[in-house]
């Protein structure tokens, strides 16, 4: 999809009632909705956090969206693939300011250089307690993305027509935080399983996209 119809759907985007959690469950994996039902008593002690969906013009002025797979670690995020984005520190003045300060420090777009269109629904996630809020926001140019090398193991340039496609949503097999193997519902894009939170939001976006555009 050419970027100037993404630029003309901006305030289409912004206008739109979130399509919330009816959206992002259905990208949910099995033993979310269990979950869902004892996460309102944990939000509240919860870490939190924001991350950003970030679009933006490839050099054939084409519409991509970034993501990034993590580092391998010990952690139950490890060697996923995820948004730009992390914990809220004490000097960040907004959420949208933590979005884009990491953003900024993870693939290297400068923070000043992004226009936020909305915030998304917030989500909480239960194996690493953290309380997640993601914004969709984009920039006018074609950026140069340089990875963090100590957290980012690659940069993921995802164009939104493949997004777009339904093709490109699957059931794969994937082993959870929880020691078990469980089939779960999946974006697969340029080659990547996206599954869990990242593809419940990705879920919302997408919705949100396609009554905009």
């Amino acid at each position: 999809m050419n970027f100037n119809q993404f630029l003309k759907a901006r305030s289409k985007i912004s206008n739109l009632p979130l399509p919330a959690e009816a959206s992002q469950f259905k990208m949910s994996p099995p033993f979310r909705a269990a979950l869902a039902k004892k996460q309102q008593d944990k939000i509240k002690f919860a870490k939190q956090s924001a991350v950003l969906a970030l679009f933006y013009p490839d050099q054939e002025e084409e519409t991509n969206l970034v993501l990034i797979l993590r580092k391998s670690y010990k952690g139950v995020h490890s060697a996923q693939v995820g948004f730009p984005g992390g914990k809220v520190e004490e000097t960040d003045v907004s959420l949208q300011h933590t979005a884009l300060r990491e953003t900024e420090e993870e693939v290297g777009m400068p923070m000043q250089d992004v226009k936020v269109i909305k915030a998304l629904t917030q989500m909480y996630i239960p194996p690493s307690n953290f309380y997640v809020h993601p914004f969709i926001g984009y920039t006018d140019y074609t950026p140069n993305f340089v990875k963090e090398e100590s957290e980012v193991e690659d940069i993921i340039e995802v164009s939104l027509q493949q997004f777009l496609d339904d093709r490109n949503v699957v059931i794969e097999r994937v082993s959870t935080s929880y020691n078990r193997e469980v089939e779960v519902p999946a974006f697969k894009l340029n080659n990547h399983v996206v599954w869990g939170a990242t593809a419940m939001m990705l879920s919302e976006i997408k919705d949100l996209l396609k009554q905009a555009l």
